[in-house]
């Protein structure tokens, strides 16, 4: 087989790494300085056991692979808010053999939400829903830090919907093992990417505000959550979980401090240290405000959250630009007029 990483970045380059590193055949995307780096000097993995360089082929765009092939995999680890514009790309491109990518070949969506998946079924016959526990940071273009330990991620992987068959499920879930990462094979993954919805939750609060640390910024992380688990038990939305969740990670996946890596964020941090116009927050806190309008639950704090950081996104704002109290208060405001 041979994995495309579509979206090379914190959680792409890290898989794509781990997988270059045992042997398999990678093809990243990548595009501007982030694949002048990957091309001049490989991708560069920096862990806590060390640096580890690979070179891996690199490419801009499906138009340049040509015809794929019949045993590709494709890994799609972009943002949520580009997952739509990376899909049309890719499905119909065409096949060695015939067909299309949309017809014939996987894809796996590494990928935080809950709602890829159903835009990758619209456009791909074989999908694949991955719940991605693997904490990582894009350091630099070409260079990617992954703190867990010994494993760097856990990736529990299963079709979307449940029960379709997928005849490439195994042998993905053993190079996946052979890989450094974890790869456990549910009947269902969708219960496992509600949990991690759950958690990502917390992004927006240590975005805005800075680390999820204090009494203050735990009793805001609660309630948040509190809205989520409210509103899927509403919506009737099994999750994993917390002690179920933490057993799957365990002593496979401890966090420890890479060298000469400083302590960041979460994906949504990082997406404003870097001055991306968009974030995710519309596909994590704003899932749970959709689904809290459809089942009547309210939920102040995540529309409060998605609001805030959308607007941080827009106007080039960066990590950590309110306080607690300054959030607080728009909540407060927010949910007077609601």
């Amino acid at each position: 087989m041979r994995y495309i990483v579509i979206g090379a970045g914190a959680v792409g380059g890290t898989v794509g790494a781990r997988l270059a590193g045992s042997g398999r055949e990678v093809v990243c995307v990548a595009r501007g300085a982030h694949r002048e780096a990957l091309e001049r000097d490989g991708l560069r993995l920096v862990t806590p056991d060390g640096e580890h360089v690979h070179r891996v082929a690199v490419v801009g765009g499906p138009e340049e692979l040509g015809e794929l092939r019949a045993d590709d995999v494709l890994l799609l680890a972009v943002k949520s808010q580009d997952t739509v514009a990376a899909l049309d790309a890719w499905a119909p491109r065409p096949v060695a053999g015939g067909g299309t990518a949309g017809e014939r070949l996987p894809v796996l969506c590494l990928q935080n939400g809950v709602a890829n998946e159903r835009t990758a079924l619209r456009r791909f016959a074989r999908v694949v829903g991955v719940c991605v526990w693997l904490p990582s940071t894009y350091l630099e273009p070409g260079t990617i830090g992954a703190g867990g330990t010994p494993l760097s991620g856990v990736l529990h992987l299963g079709t979307y919907p449940p029960g379709r068959p997928e005849p490439v499920l195994k042998a993905v879930a053993a190079d996946l093992r052979a890989s450094h990462l974890g790869a456990p094979l549910p009947e269902d993954v969708m219960p496992w990417k509600y949990a991690k919805l759950l958690d990502n939750l917390t992004n927006a609060i240590e975005a805005l505000a800075g680390p999820l640390e204090g009494p203050e910024a735990l009793a805001l992380v609660a309630e948040a959550r509190a809205e989520g688990v409210a509103v899927l038990e509403a919506a009737g939305i099994a999750t994993a979980g917390e002690e179920e969740t933490r057993l799957a990670r365990g002593e496979r996946m401890r966090l420890l401090p890479v060298p000469g890596v400083p302590r960041g964020g979460g994906s949504t941090w990082q997406s404003l240290r870097r001055g991306a116009a968009s974030v995710e927050a519309d596909w994590l806190n704003g899932e749970i405000v959709l689904l809290g309008r459809l089942h009547g639950v309210p939920t102040p704090v995540n529309e409060t959250l998605r609001t805030l950081v959308n607007e941080l996104a827009r106007t080039g704002g960066g990590p950590g630009a309110y306080t607690l109290a300054a959030v607080r208060e728009r909540i407060a405001g927010g949910a007077a007029r609601g």
